[in-house]
């Protein structure tokens, strides 16, 4: 993690070997620093429960939260929208794509409402809910901050080790690479149930070929 004085704030970036624990301890003792804008910047694909650790600090100290930056990217990218419902769609890779396409991380700022769809290159971080009728395509890593109940695709280039993170998933179906799971029709009133209590962060990732959901917290320990 790196702080850099900006005009305006504070730029604050996150790199791949970051952890919660390391990056808590680093806030807090740089507390007074984050009473001020702070605009946050990934790296690389990053630990979502370090995102959140940020997050909690920067209003724990009284700051206020700006943009969210992915690694930059200066290759073109075409992008069509409908006035209702909003539609976004990323061009798909093209062959002569940079080699490390699959490292970069794209920030969505807003939550995602039904007729979104959106393909990416790397990993993607949606900073709010992903709404039923909505779909991700990615592929790296697909993080939400808030509850995931549309469709996603992690891994979609084959990477077995892509990972899906929400607050909680409740998502109808899921892929990881080649592997599907779906909710069972008995499963809907405990996803509901889960998304009105106090939402705990879940991982889905490959075990033996087939997509595991556990609490974030157990598979950290």
């Amino acid at each position: 993690m790196k702080l850099r004085g900006a005009l305006g704030g504070l730029n604050l970036l996150i790199e791949a070997s970051d952890t919660p624990g390391m990056v808590a301890q680093a806030l807090a003792e740089r507390a007074a620093m984050l009473a001020q804008k702070v605009t946050v910047e990934l790296a690389t694909d990053a630990d979502p429960q370090v995102i959140e650790t940020v997050f909690a600090a920067v209003r724990a100290a009284g700051g206020e939260l700006g943009r969210v930056r992915g690694a930059r990217d200066t290759s073109a990218k075409t992008i069509t929208e409908a006035p209702a419902p909003v539609v976004r769609t990323v061009a798909p890779v093209a062959e002569e794509a940079r080699p490390d396409d699959s490292t970069r991380t794209e920030i969505v700022q807003h939550g995602l409402r039904a007729g979104f769809r959106g393909e990416y290159r790397g990993s993607v971080v949606v900073l709010g809910d992903v709404n039923p009728g909505a779909e991700l395509v990615a592929a790296g890593d697909v993080i939400v901050m808030g509850a995931l109940r549309g469709v996603v695709h992690a891994g979609a280039d084959g990477r077995s080790d892509a990972i899906v993170y929400a607050r909680p998933i409740a998502s109808a179906q899921i892929r990881i690479a080649s592997a599907l799971a779906r909710s069972a029709d008995d499963n809907s009133l405990e996803a509901m149930r889960r998304m009105h209590e106090r939402p705990e962060a879940e991982l889905a990732r490959l075990q033996d070929g087939v997509i595991q959901i556990e609490s974030y917290q157990s598979q950290r320990s």
